[in-house]
C-alpha cells in the first residue's frame, strides 16, 4: 500500500500560535479548511510540556497528504503512557474525509506507540455516531469496549488495539 500521509510534529512555537488561534508559520503545504487542531489541543500540549512531559507523547502532529504536501488534519497522543496504554486523538478536514487519511494517520500513531517500547495497548475514544472514525479504527484491528459519557454528555466508545495482534497484522 502506498503511503498516503506523513506526520509533521509541531514545535512549541507552532503550538503557541495555534493556542492563540493563529496558523503556525512555515507550514509544509496548503492547509485544508478545518485541518488544523483546535486551540484547546495546543493548550493541552503546552501544559504537558511545561510540566515536563516528553514531547513524543504530548506534541501534536499535522497530517500531511504525501501526494501534494497539503495539511489535511492533525493527530497525536493525548498524554504519556500509563500502565502500558496510551490514548490517541485525530481529526481530518471535512473535504479530506473518506480518503483513508484518518486510517493512515492512526496507523502511524500506533506504529510509533508500539515502537517506543513503552506501550502495549493504544486507546481511541470515538463518538458512537461517528461512522467514519469507527470504520477507521475497525479497519486497523481495534476492538470496541465500553461506552462512556464524557463531561459534555457525548457518548464515546472505547476502542483499543494490543501490540501482539497489531504487529502480527502489520509486520515491518
Amino acid at each position: 500500500m502506498m503511503t498516503k500521509v506523513r506526520l509533521h510534529s509541531l514545535s512549541p512555537a507552532d503550538l503557541r500560535a495555534l493556542a492563540a488561534s493563529r496558523a503556525p508559520a512555515g507550514l509544509p503545504g496548503a492547509v485544508a479548511e478545518g485541518a488544523l487542531p483546535p486551540g484547546f489541543v495546543a493548550e493541552r500540549s503546552l501544559r504537558q510540556l511545561h510540566k515536563g512531559a516528553h514531547p513524543d507523547w504530548c506534541s501534536t502532529f499535522l497530517i500531511i497528504r504525501v501526494s501534494d504536501s497539503a495539511v489535511v488534519g492533525a493527530c497525536g497522543f493525548k498524554d504519556e503512557p500509563a500502565d502500558g496504554c496510551v490514548e490517541i486523538g485525530y481529526g481530518v478536514a471535512p473535504a479530506c474525509r473518506k480518503q483513508g487519511m484518518a486510517s493512515a494517520a492512526i496507523s502511524e500513531l500506533v506504529r510509533l506507540a508500539f515502537a517506543s517500547g513503552q506501550v502495549d495497548a493504544v486507546l481511541a475514544q470515538v463518538n458512537a455516531d461517528n461512522v467514519g472514525s469507527t470504520r477507521a479504527v475497525q479497519s486497523l484491528g481495534f476492538t470496541a469496549h465500553d461506552t462512556l459519557i464524557d463531561d459534555d454528555g457525548e457518548p464515546l466508545v472505547q476502542w483499543s488495539v494490543r501490540r501482539s495482534p497489531w504487529e502480527d497484522a502489520h509486520p515491518r
